[in-house]
């Protein structure tokens, strides 16, 4: 890596471990954030996104493992870290009894930005809550609320915002307006991390990572992880498919099943082995296409190996 490169780099960590009363959270992540980047960080409930966030932001000190976020070490600079991030909690932490104004007044003072009636109005305009401005953070929606906790994040300004889990438990239409606002904001040169569990919203991020029971499985583009993993993938679709997905589940060739809407995806790691394990099933009631797997069906394989290797 160039020094340019490495001047890149927003968020440099290397080995991050961490455990809770003796159970790993955490066990060896490594992540290279560059500058401008949507990153998403995924993985099931439970599998160390929030204690890897938590650890990058300076919130937690690591077991083991090094790194830099902002230009600033983990260990030693954490404060810093901690004044130039934006961190954007699963529950909504911001005071109800306030009001939408109010919340973003108290923060720009917190963290001492100047100007701070400017700058509120700034936020207020940018994340779309000019009209909102008056109303208690108690008394909002769901999806009001995720786009003030997200103002909260932006009111100071910072190099990097951490956002773990944003949309979660809001309705598709606020999901769709939260990520316009984040890609707006990567336009403008903003670096964000994002943990979710919807694999939909993947396709949203130019850089993935994906965690299962605290251990990094894959990191890439969306199109690197796909080429990477080696899956070739069938679409079944006709009458009966689950009579039928019972069927296919466990065949030579198959690595696993998954029904998407009205259609099966069969995927499997040996081309020839996979065609040949279908074929006994190929008849006129159901269609089998050959396609490109797509990012769920590289997710799920990669879960049951994961799962399978704790198991052995």
């Amino acid at each position: 890596m160039t020094m340019t490169d490495k001047n890149d780099l927003v968020i440099d960590v290397e080995g991050l471990k961490k455990s809770f009363k003796g159970k790993p959270a955490v066990n060896g992540v490594s992540l290279k954030v560059r500058r401008g980047d949507i990153f998403g960080f995924l993985g099931p409930n439970g599998s160390g996104k929030t204690t890897t966030i938590r650890m990058i932001c300076g919130l937690l000190t690591p077991d083991a493992g090094h790194g830099r976020c902002l230009g600033h070490d983990l260990l030693t600079e954490a404060g810093r870290i901690k004044q130039n991030t934006g961190y954007m909690t699963q529950r909504f932490s911001l005071y109800e009894d306030l009001t939408v104004r109010e919340n973003l007044d108290f923060i720009a003072r917190m963290y001492g930005v100047l100007h701070r009636k400017e700058t509120v109005d700034e936020c207020l305009t940018t994340i779309g809550l000019k009209d909102q401005q008056d109303k208690l953070a108690g008394t909002l929606s769901g999806g009001w609320q995720r786009r003030l906790a997200l103002a909260a994040c932006l009111v100071h300004k910072p190099g990097l915002l951490l956002l773990d889990e944003p949309t979660a438990g809001v309705d598709p239409r606020a999901r769709c307006d939260f990520w316009d606002r984040i890609h707006e904001l990567s336009s403008e040169g903003t670096t964000t991390l994002v943990s979710t569990h919807y694999m939909d919203e993947a396709e949203h991020c130019n850089k993935l990572a994906y965690i299962v029971s605290g251990e990094l499985l894959t990191e890439g583009s969306p199109e690197e992880i796909v080429k990477e993993s080696g899956l070739v993938t069938w679409i079944v679709t006709g009458p009966d498919i689950w009579p039928l997905a019972r069927e296919l589940s466990g065949l030579p060739g198959v690595a696993h099943v998954a029904a998407f809407g009205a259609s099966l995806h069969v995927s499997g790691y040996d081309e020839a082995a996979l065609r040949e394990g279908l074929k006994p099933f190929i008849d006129a009631k159901h269609r089998f296409e050959f396609s490109k797997p797509g990012l769920e069906d590289v997710f799920i394989c990669l879960m049951k190996q994961a799962g399978a290797g704790r198991m052995r």
